[in-house]
């Protein structure tokens, strides 16, 4: 059920989808270059391709992992950053942006495609800046456990494309931004530390839209589980804060409600240790939160990243259940010394929890899912429902 609940709400908000949707509701006419940056990037290039067909002249994608490219015509420029720590790929494909900005024609139109992600896959430092600078914030960032605000306004601080800056390089042009949103509030400042937020100096008339949104893939979970005679709670507002104690809250959230399922989106942080293992904070906060319902056979939760990624890892995240501290003793694995030392993913690998999606196309930021059902009725929900299973690893 709960694997089934993901997959309907990355669904959702695919950037592919998204993107389409948007241009249908409202066209673009004439000759289009379209740049777009982000871990989503090429999905929703894709959307764009879906709808503007012929009139698209150029495509830049700056992203992080290679896609097939087969169904773009003419095919697209890509370029590779670095995630989540920038390095010399990231001052390259800044300089593609850069270079792309600088030599649109008078007679096409510019749509900027930015998801989560584009912080790091980006960057042109100001004079006196260097690689060196947004390395070691990132760093900080990790050791500090620092939120996503505060990191992109002092990534903009460093930047030559950020906090308004790109679109102040337009000098007043008109065009279109488009954003697959992982930050609090869908705010285009924020969103990629505003590499396509309003310009910092000068005119600006460029059209902004969000087009996905944690709060849309929340949304599409309740309706669903509605769908499966589930009872929802979906608290409003985005989390945020260490994932330890946000799996206490959310496990406490769970046993208190009335309702069967609960669902929670936005984006934790762990304060990693000097010699950190391996792992994701989807997969720290879904480790504290078995330890926590250990021993309950009707709680389960899920943490993934909507991305289908997890810190430096390929799994999107973890489904946890009453048993899972069970798995681990019986696989001599120490959960709690796993958590002091940032290292979740192999406990979660020696329990069989982990939840590997592969890339989803887009980055809205992470979801977790509780489910309060015995094991046999939600299993009797799901075949009633048209729940199927779903793979794990």
């Amino acid at each position: 059920m709960l694997l089934g609940l993901l997959e309907g709400a990355l669904k959702r908000v695919a950037g592919r989808a998204s993107v389409r949707a948007a241009l249908e509701r409202k066209p673009l006419s004439g000759p289009v270059w379209v740049a777009a940056v982000g871990k989503a990037a090429t999905s929703m290039a894709l959307g764009a391709q879906d709808v503007l067909k012929g009139a698209i002249e150029r495509t830049l994608i700056i992203t992080r992992d290679a896609e097939p490219l087969r169904e773009f015509m003419p095919p697209p420029e890509v370029c590779f950053g670095a995630h989540p720590l920038p390095d010399e790929r990231s001052l390259e494909a800044g300089s593609r942006l850069l270079e792309f900005v600088d030599t649109l024609p008078a007679h096409v139109q510019p749509l900027f495609l930015v998801s989560g992600g584009a912080s790091s896959l980006i960057e042109v430092p100001l004079p006196g800046k260097r690689l060196r600078d947004f390395e070691a914030l990132t760093q900080e960032s990790f050791e500090r456990g620092m939120n996503i605000n505060e990191l992109n306004a002092r990534r903009a601080a460093l930047s030559a494309v950020k906090g308004g800056k790109l679109a102040t390089r337009l000098n007043g042009r008109a065009g279109r931004a488009l954003f697959v949103s992982d930050v609090p509030n869908d705010d285009p400042r924020v969103i990629g530390s505003g590499i396509m937020g309003p310009a910092a100096q000068g005119p600006d008339h460029i059209e902004r839209e969000i087009v996905a949104s944690v709060e849309q893939a929340m949304a599409q979970v309740a309706a669903h589980a509605v769908r499966w005679g589930v009872s929802v709670q979906a608290p409003a507002g985005r989390f945020d804060g260490d994932a330890a104690r946000l799996a206490a809250r959310f496990t406490h959230e769970l046993r208190l409600s009335t309702s069967q399922l609960c669902v929670w989106g936005g984006e934790s942080t762990v304060r990693l240790p000097a010699r950190p293992g391996r792992g994701g904070r989807n997969q720290h906060l879904a480790l504290a939160a078995a330890r926590l319902i250990a021993g309950y056979s009707d709680l389960l939760l899920l943490a993934a990243g909507t991305d289908g990624s997890d810190g430096a890892t390929e799994d999107a995240g973890a489904l946890v259940d009453g048993e899972t501290c069970a798995r681990l003793s019986l696989a001599e694995v120490d959960a709690d010394k796993c958590l002091r030392r940032a290292d979740s993913a192999r406990a979660l690998s020696a329990s069989g929890d982990l939840v590997h999606t592969g890339p989803t196309g887009t980055n809205v930021g992470d979801l977790v899912i509780g489910l309060k059902l015995p094991l046999d009725e939600a299993r009797a929900q799901a075949r009633r429902h048209g729940g199927r299973p779903a793979r794990m690893l």
